[in-house]
């Protein structure tokens, strides 16, 4: 009779917890569904995609930046937020379950290689409905990731010249310089209480002060100063004005170069701050955090009215981060500034195209 209820009970949990992830599933599809018929049906500027998420998993963002790299150059090139958005939609938006999505992947890519195109495989289809909603949101946060940039070196037979090649893949990078050591988990969403009480909408790599902290993408400073709870703060706004950069708790004292200001534009590796523990305070120049850590964050702008407000959106940057890891950039001492100051060791020019 024991037996009998403990299988019953671990039926009846079984069957809860299948009810629970079909809950949530539904609820992310509902959601995404209702952006996107908000966006698509209107004739009125003022009515914009007001939701998203960005859960891609690490896997899933390798194997699609992979298929893209491979293929540039080839007679199918394949657009790695395309792979993305197609398995997105294909698994009602449910990205956690990576070997399923990564399997979508491997199919969509194969289709594509054999002749297919994209807009067969998703225009008038039920099963692709949010194709676009997907592609759209996904867009907004790696648009400017991939492409071809040239990579500037010295010449080694001349060191008065530079040889320039150019080269396609990730164009951004990590937000911490090279051979810098960092760690984090996945904290976005955790209870902050400074000030109010208030979701984390970012990732805290904790490190040493005094790191140099890398532009993440080509932009504009369209903020910096102190702010009571980033403390010494930067933010880039990317020149499509899709994306917003967040960096803070910078250095007490010298937190960024003073030649920077704000309007200035800043290129994808630029050295743009030092990590440290500042914030917390009204006061300016406190150091009030108790771990020093870089709070990186990134807010998607579908419309100005989002930026500010209660309408913004920022998005879990743990698995971006993740990518990243492996294109960060080198820095070195300034020889031409005041001795405090890091520069990019490397020289690339990004490619802007349509």
């Amino acid at each position: 009779m024991v037996n009998n209820f403990k299988n019953n009970a671990i039926f009846y949990i079984y069957i809860a917890v299948i009810i629970m992830t079909a809950g949530i599933l539904f609820a992310r599809y509902g959601l995404a569904k209702s952006a996107y018929i908000d966006s698509a049906n209107s004739k009125e500027s003022k009515d914009y995609i007001k939701w998203m998420e960005f859960n891609v998993r690490l896997s899933t963002l390798q194997k699609a930046l992979k298929y893209d790299v491979e293929s540039y150059g080839t007679e199918t090139s394949l657009n790695w937020i395309e792979l993305i958005s197609y398995a997105a939609a294909k698994n009602w938006g449910n990205l956690n379950e990576e070997k399923k999505v990564n399997k979508y992947i491997d199919n969509l890519a194969k289709q594509l290689k054999d002749g297919k195109t994209i807009e067969e495989l998703t225009e008038n289809n039920q099963n692709m409905k949010l194709y676009g909603y997907y592609y759209d949101t996904f867009y907004s946060v790696l648009g400017g990731f991939v492409g071809e940039y040239e990579l500037i070196e010295p010449d080694p037979a001349n060191p008065e010249k530079e040889i320039i090649t150019k080269q396609y893949g990730l164009k951004v990078f990590s937000p911490v310089a090279k051979n810098y050591g960092y760690s984090h988990y996945d904290d976005f969403g955790n209870s902050r209480s400074y000030g109010y009480k208030r979701r984390h909408l970012g990732n805290d790599l904790l490190g040493s002060v005094g790191t140099p902290i890398i532009a993440v993408e080509d932009g504009y400073i369209e903020a910096l100063g102190w702010n009571q709870y980033g403390g010494w703060r930067i933010g880039i706004r990317t020149h499509d004005k899709k994306r917003y950069y967040y960096y803070a708790h910078l250095r007490k004292g010298h937190p960024f170069n003073p030649a920077l200001k704000e309007g200035d534009n800043v290129r994808s590796g630029d050295v743009i701050g030092y990590l440290g523990m500042t914030g917390y305070s009204s006061k300016e120049d406190t150091n009030n955090i108790k771990i020093p850590h870089l709070h990186f964050g990134i807010q998607i702008i579908f419309n100005e009215a989002q930026k500010d407000g209660i309408n913004q959106i920022w998005i879990d940057v743990y698995n971006i981060i993740n990518l990243l890891e492996k294109n960060r950039m080198p820095v070195v001492k300034d020889n031409d500034g005041n001795g405090k100051d890091f520069v990019r060791a490397k020289k690339i020019n990004n490619i802007v195209t349509d």
